[in-house]
């Protein structure tokens, strides 16, 4: 069975709480959980969570991953993380970058990240549905 692990960075345990203007008002990190698991058994996908606070321990959880293939989600690392670029690249795990806003329609300083171009694939801006979008396009690249 293909097996993805699906990494959050920090405050994305916060999902339906924090700036509902920005990140959705549509449920909540459970809620986003419980639909990607029910997603996951229909494509015959085992799913892996982490969630955390520190870029350490998100650069361990990508460089020690058993896994097919990872969906990362790393919040505010995505513009400053260089660590977690190097462990993606260590990691040789085949990724999409998430996002639950779209990081071009906000701040300057959003519009860069250090793993995009390094990624199969970036999904941003369809609020939670943006999970579901990349483990689908992430398993059409490692299955096809």
């Amino acid at each position: 069975m293909t097996k993805i692990l699906l990494i959050e960075g920090p405050l994305l345990d916060k999902i339906g709480e924090r700036e509902p203007e920005i990140y959705g008002r549509a449920g909540t990190r459970e809620a986003l959980i419980d639909n990607l698991i029910s997603k996951a058994g229909e494509l015959k996908v085992e799913l892996e969570f982490v969630q955390d606070y520190s870029e350490g321990n998100i650069a361990s959880a990508i460089v020690n991953a058993k896994c097919d293939g990872i969906i990362i989600n790393p919040g505010a690392y995505t513009h400053t993380s260089v660590l977690l670029r190097d462990a993606l690249l260590a990691a040789k795990i085949p990724f999409v970058e998430v996002h639950v806003s779209n990081i071009f329609a906000r701040e300057p300083f959003r519009h860069h990240s250090y793993l995009s171009d390094i990624a199969a694939g970036v999904i941003c801006g369809f609020g939670t549905g943006s999970y579901a979008m990349a483990l689908e396009g992430l398993l059409n690249k490692i299955r096809f």
